[in-house]
C-alpha cells in the first residue's frame, strides 16, 4: 500500500526552465544558446547540483572558458530565483494529499545556496515531512544511492513509496530502488492522473 508520495521540485512543483525566460525577456537566439550551453547544462552546473562546488568556484570555472565575462556570469545566478517560479496547480495537491493521510516528501537535484533561497521564499515546503537535495547528500539523481539515501534516513519501505519527477531517466532509477513512479514531463495540472495512478497501484496491493 503506498504510504509516502516524493516528489521531484523542478518542473514538478517549481517551474526551472532558463531558456524559456531568457527567450520571453528578449535575449537574441545567440545569446540564449550561449547562455545555456555555457552555464546551466555546463558540467559546473551538474557539479553544483552535486554539492562538488560553491556557486563562486562554479562562476569562476564557467568564466576561464567560456566567452561570457565573469561579472555577466554572476548576474545570470543573480537571476536564478527570478527564472524559478511555483506551478500553483500541483502545489494545490500537498495538502489534499495530507488530508488523505500520505506522507510527503521532496527529492531534487539543486545546488545547495539556491535551493536555500527557495525553501525560505515559498510556504508550500511547511506540507513535506522530509526531503532531501542532491547537494547535501553529495549524490544526484539517477544516481540510484540518492533514492535509497532518502529511504534510509526516513526509515521508508520503497514498496510504500510513489515517486514523481519530470523526467523518465529519474523515474526509471527511482524503479530500480523499488518505487512506483510517475512522470509529468513537465506538465502542470496532473491531478486527475496523479489519482488514477495512485488508486491503480493500491488496486494492484
Amino acid at each position: 500500500m503506498i504510504k509516502n508520495i516524493i516528489f521531484d521540485l523542478g518542473n514538478v512543483l517549481l517551474s526551472w526552465k532558463p531558456g524559456d525566460y531568457f527567450e520571453k525577456s528578449g535575449y537574441d537566439n545567440e545569446t540564449v544558446n550561449l547562455i545555456m550551453n555555457d552555464v546551466f547544462h555546463s558540467p559546473e552546473w551538474l557539479s553544483l547540483d552535486n554539492g562538488d562546488l560553491t556557486t563562486p568556484e562554479a562562476i569562476d570555472l564557467i568564466a576561464q572558458k567560456s566567452s561570457l565575462l565573469k561579472e555577466y556570469i554572476s548576474s545570470l545566478f543573480n537571476l536564478r530565483t527570478k527564472i524559478i517560479y511555483p506551478l500553483t496547480e500541483n502545489i494545490k495537491l500537498l495538502p489534499e494529499l495530507k488530508k488523505r493521510g500520505f506522507k510527503l516528501y521532496f527529492l531534487s537535484n539543486f545546488p545547495l545556496d539556491f535551493f536555500q533561497e527557495v525553501k525560505k521564499q515559498y510556504e508550500f515546503f511547511r506540507f513535506f515531512d522530509g526531503g532531501i537535495i542532491s547537494a547535501e547528500v553529495r549524490h544526484s539523481k539517477p544516481d540510484i544511492k540518492i533514492y535509497k539515501i532518502l529511504l534510509e534516513k526516513y526509515h521508508l519501505q520503497p514498496e510504500e513509496c510513489f515517486y514523481i519527477d519530470d523526467m523518465e531517466i529519474n523515474v526509471r532509477a527511482a524503479g530500480s530502488a523499488g518505487l512506483k513512479g510517475y512522470c509529468n514531463h513537465g506538465s502542470s495540472g496532473f491531478t486527475e492522473e496523479l489519482y488514477n495512478m495512485l488508486n491503480s497501484t493500491m488496486t494492484e496491493n
